[in-house]
This record gives C-alpha cells, sequence and structure tokens, in this order.
C-alpha cells in the first residue's frame, strides 16, 4: 500500500507539474485582450486546448466607426477547467475595408530637423565638433533655434551662417522628451561661414504598398511600419506629407545577406491623398481619389489566423496586383507591434521575380480565408524567402483613432 502511494504522489507530483508547465506556456503565448464581435465565437483557434470563460450578463455597447467598446473581463482555461491568466474581451461591429497591394509614392515633410550625424569642422585652431559638444546626438529632432520654430534645413543652415559666431539657443526633442542646449558656430577656414557640424534632414520621400483603403471614412493604411531615417533609425516625425501615384520599373532581386528592392518612380506630381500619421504601425491618411477593382473583405480579429497557407497581394512590375502563395509559420502576440508573424513566401512565380520579400514590399496585405489578417513588414537579411507581418487588426485599430480624433477635432 505504501508503495502504491508513494507511486500515487510521484505521479501526481509529475502530473501537476506538467500542467503548471504548460500554464506557463499557454499564459505567455496567448494574448490578453482579445477583440470579438457579437456574431463570433469565442473559441480560440490556437494550437491549445483552451476555451474562454467570461460573465455573459454584462451589457456591451460598441461603437462601430471609433471601434471604441466596454471591455468584460474573463477568464482563459485550460481543458475548461484550469484557470491560466484573466483577459481583456473586447466586442466590436466587423469592419470591411479594400486590400490593395498597390505601389504609391510617399512624400514626408518633417515636424521638424532629424539629426543623421555630427560631423568634425576645420578651423584655425584645429578640428571642433561644436555639436557633439552641446551633447547633440543622432537621432535628435530639433524643433527650434533661439526660439524660432524650424521647416528647413536652408532655415538653420541661415541662422547659423548669421550668428557671427555668437552663441544660439537650441530646442529638441530626444526619445519623445524635450530639451534645451547652446551651441557655438566655429569659423570653418575651408567653407568661408560659420558651422555647428550638424547634418540635419527635413525630408523623406520612398515608394510603399498600399495596405487597404476602408472606403467608409475615405482613408488608408500602408507600409506596415515607419518610415524613418535612414541613418538615425529615427522615425520621420510627421509635419505634412503626401502620397502620389508610382509604378514599379524593375526589381532588385534579394539574396542572402543582401535585400532586394522594387525600383519604381513617381507617375504624377499630383497628390492622391494626404498624410496624417507616420508611426510604428505605418503610414496613414486621407484618400483624395483612389479606383480599384477589389472587393471589399473582412479585416480578422488576431485570434482568427492561423498557422498555414495564405497569400499576398503585391505589385512587382507594371502588372496590376497579383495574389502570390505564402505560409504563415509563427504567430506571436509577445512581440513588438509589426513582427506579429513569421511568414515564408513559396509560390515560385515571386521567388523566380523577386527571391522572396524586398524593400517596397512592405505594406502588401496578407489573405487568408478571404479575410485580412496583415501586411508584410521586414524582410530576414539573411533569408529573403522569410520576413515578419503585423496584424491587419492593429493597422485598423490605429487608423480608426486617427479618424476618431479627426471627429473630435472637428466637433
Amino acid at each position: 500500500m505504501k508503495k502504491f502511494i508513494k507511486s500515487f504522489t510521484a505521479l501526481m507530483a509529475a502530473f501537476s507539474a506538467a500542467v503548471f508547465s504548460l500554464c506557463g506556456a499557454v499564459a505567455y503565448l496567448t494574448p490578453s485582450e482579445l477583440t470579438v464581435n457579437h456574431e463570433s465565437s469565442l473559441k480560440s483557434s490556437y494550437n491549445f486546448p483552451v476555451s474562454i470563460r467570461y460573465d455573459g450578463s454584462q451589457a456591451i455597447k460598441t461603437d462601430t466607426a471609433s471601434q471604441k467598446n466596454n471591455s468584460v473581463s474573463g477568464q482563459l482555461m485550460l481543458f475548461d477547467a484550469v484557470p491560466v491568466k484573466n483577459i481583456s474581451i473586447n466586442f466590436a461591429e466587423r469592419q470591411y475595408v479594400t486590400p490593395c497591394g498597390t505601389p504609391f509614392g510617399i512624400k514626408i515633410y518633417s515636424d521638424g530637423l532629424v539629426v543623421a550625424r555630427t560631423t568634425e569642422i576645420e578651423t584655425e585652431n584645429g578640428t571642433k565638433n561644436p555639436s557633439a559638444d552641446a551633447n547633440i546626438v543622432c537621432g535628435d529632432i530639433i524643433t527650434a533655434v533661439n526660439g524660432e520654430k524650424l521647416k528647413t534645413n536652408e532655415q538653420l543652415l541661415s541662422i547659423v551662417e548669421n550668428s557671427n559666431g555668437k552663441s544660439i539657443k537650441i530646442d529638441g526633442k530626444r526619445n519623445g522628451k524635450n530639451f534645451s542646449t547652446q551651441i557655438t558656430p566655429v569659423p570653418d577656414k575651408n567653407q568661408n561661414s560659420y558651422r555647428i557640424g550638424l547634418w540635419v534632414k527635413d525630408s523623406c520621400a520612398g515608394i510603399g504598398t498600399l495596405t487597404f483603403v476602408d472606403n467608409t471614412t475615405q482613408t488608408f493604411a500602408g507600409l506596415g511600419h515607419g518610415i524613418c531615417d535612414s541613418e538615425s533609425g529615427q522615425i520621420m516625425p510627421l509635419q505634412s506629407g503626401d502620397i502620389v501615384k508610382a509604378n514599379i520599373s524593375s526589381v532588385r532581386k534579394g539574396c542572402c545577406g543582401s535585400p532586394g528592392a522594387l525600383c519604381g518612380y513617381f507617375t504624377d506630381g499630383e497628390p492622391i491623398g494626404t498624410l496624417n500619421a507616420n508611426s510604428e504601425y505605418g503610414v496613414y491618411g486621407t484618400l483624395d481619389s483612389y479606383k480599384t477593382n477589389n472587393a471589399d473583405i473582412p479585416v480578422a480579429f488576431r485570434q482568427e489566423v492561423v498557422r498555414g497557407k495564405a497569400q499576398i497581394l503585391t505589385t512587382v512590375d507594371g502588372n496590376p496586383p497579383q495574389y502570390y502563395d505564402i505560409e504563415i509559420e509563427n504567430i506571436s502576440y509577445n512581440n513588438n507591434a509589426t513582427k506579429n508573424m513569421i511568414i515564408k513566401i513559396t509560390d515560385e512565380r515571386l521567388i523566380e521575380k523577386t527571391g522572396g520579400i524586398v524593400q517596397g514590399m512592405s505594406g502588401s496585405p496578407i489573405i487568408q480565408n478571404n479575410m485580412l489578417v496583415g501586411a508584410v513588414t521586414h524582410v530576414f537579411v539573411n533569408d529573403s524567402s522569410h520576413g515578419y507581418a503585423i496584424f491587419a487588426e492593429n493597422m485598423l485599430a490605429y487608423n480608426n483613432s486617427i479618424v476618431q480624433k479627426s471627429v473630435n477635432f472637428v466637433s
């Protein structure tokens, strides 16, 4: 009898340890917040025997336009019996958008000047770096000089050249926090003028892929990640911006260690839309004119995205957007904003044309089970057949927040 009890105790201890470990894995690999609509099931699509329990008597109200809704508390249950963690359940109406996959040109004018780098100045008394001495670093955003708001590089250059070597006050932002410093320009013996050793950018332009259009609000989303300064890596702070039509003229194929790129050009200088945001979730704005033959499709909630076959809609030549086969290999709820999925290009046609995912393809919509589930964001540098993707739900939520801010501002 004692032997049986010892064996039973050991068995229960091993079982408890296994359940505890599984609970920990489930808690880590599942989200702490879900959005569903009234018609959809709360049954999860995870590869775990889990269910969701909540108090169904709680009153729920939804606001389709803003996606603001009351949330209820629930519990994630393992085997429908073991509580794993508390979760928030948001109820919202299903939204429909038009997937695009078309190239578009982007013109951004920054809100302030982005510091690309600092450099040494040759003076009669040796080399000096006034900006570095003033503790200005790559990625800082210079917003004003001597109290004057900055909009262009030329504006800063003029103030420095006319300083006569007198100290100037710099106001800026670093990691979202304001700072001030003093810089004393020095005479550049090669240029015969005053310099502060600062390289800055006030604008940028490029080509990306349009993800979706919301026809109810005439708004759009693209890229799935922010537009950054190439040298500092800082997201360009948006003062204003436009989108224009663009064509893809050629492709530079990607290979191990060298990401490829879509090469294109702006076809028309006239804007077809206005940029309202440049964020980690992509670029967003309002359309003046846009035509597509694509039909509206539902946007998937994140828990509806599953591993397996899917398609991306993208443009890699002068033809209209085409569907190409991919595989969603991994789904993560605990990664950063733009790396929610790992995808693999499996379509031989696309691999032959591009080598896989290339620069300029960011924003290409991902379709699975006739729903928009995400958008391409990044390519693996050492394996261009693989890349990251963002949940479409994240992009739509950000777009809705911008629309709501606009409504509140007008009202």
